[in-house]
């Protein structure tokens, strides 16, 4: 698997997008790059296979129209604020699954940052092995290799640190803040608009790398949810009322990421689990959590100090839970 690195296409791209008030011409380009002018030719047209709308012109030569730019690993590393989270991308049109790639990418020694990013998947998938719908040309699908210096005990907290990111993020493009069920889903109206899936590779003592996957619902319509979904999940678009940049979003995704991974790697999970309480709509209301091997029924009192969930069963007995499936009770 190769990893994304700039090439005379993208530089060819910075450029037309820097001079996009007029046209270049192909001599100009030409002597810019120390080409051809039939080797610019050619780039042009490796450029608008990536998606890229250019204006040729005989007499003036070329002009990128920005107006509609494709999503790609050259899009999102343009402009992307980040000082480490995104900053080297393998970007697929099409892939299985990006945790899984995302996986193979850490296991073969991938820096912490490295991003995952898929159009699609074949094989999305959510907790529990459940399957994650995962059309082509209008969602967020990417996974994050992090690699903390903590014991393995800790990395659930990543989770909600990664959902506490996701809410903020879907907070600014909304304009109203959504709901967080714990451990890793959000919700718009009490319906899934995003989740996470944390998985990690460690040793009894350490950790040796996670994985957040992170799959956002953004432009799809609702006729494009599966039916068996229509009642239970909604997209940005749906919410919002319009299209939103997925460029724009995983930018300031990233950037939201990487400032609560940061802030947690110095401050502890106190200021996380704060964050994170302020978008649980759950307390006080009764829910049923399935575990492995047993079902609890009881009130959600919120997380403790180490992002377990406490419940209050009717008997008034307090339980800690670590893991498992919540849903409300009507």
């Amino acid at each position: 698997m190769k990893v994304y690195k700039i090439s005379i296409e993208e530089e060819i791209l910075r450029l037309l997008k820097k001079e996009s008030h007029s046209y270049l011409s192909g001599q100009a380009l030409s002597k810019t790059f120390g080409i051809s002018r039939t080797a610019i030719w050619k780039h042009i047209k490796a450029i608008k296979k990536m998606g890229y709308a250019i204006e040729a012109s005989p007499a003036k030569g070329y002009r990128l129209n920005q107006k509609s730019l494709p999503f790609n690993a050259f899009e999102i590393g343009s402009n992307l604020k980040t000082s480490f989270i995104g900053k080297d991308i393998s970007f697929y049109k099409e892939i299985d699954s990006t945790n899984e790639t995302a996986k193979e990418f850490a296991s073969k020694g991938a820096k912490e940052g490295f991003a995952v990013v898929a159009d699609s998947q074949t094989k999305g998938k959510g907790r529990l092995g459940r399957r994650w719908d995962s059309p082509a040309g209008v969602n967020i699908y990417t996974s994050i290799i992090l690699c903390p210096d903590m014991p393995p005990v800790c990395a659930p907290q990543l989770t909600l640190t990664a959902a506490v990111a996701v809410a903020e993020t879907i907070t600014e493009y909304l304009g109203r803040p959504p709901e967080v069920k714990w451990p890793n889903d959000i919700l718009i109206n009490s319906k899934k608009i995003a989740g996470i899936l944390t998985e990690m590779n460690s040793e009894m003592d350490r950790i040796n790398f996670v994985v957040i996957g992170i799959g956002v619902n953004m432009n799809m319509s609702k006729k494009m949810l599966p039916e068996e979904l229509r009642l239970i999940a909604t997209s940005l678009k749906e919410e919002a009322g319009e299209e939103i940049s997925r460029i724009d979003f995983i930018q300031t995704l990233y950037l939201n990421m990487e400032k609560w991974y940061k802030k947690y790697l110095k401050d502890g999970f106190e200021p996380v689990r704060n964050a994170w309480k302020g978008y649980f709509r759950m307390e006080g209301k009764m829910v049923k959590v399935k575990e492995m091997d047993r079902v609890i029924e009881g009130a959600a009192l919120g997380i403790d100090e180490d992002g377990a969930l406490i419940l209050r069963e009717k008997g008034g007995n307090i339980l800690r839970v670590t893991s498992g499936d919540v849903e409300m009770r009507p």
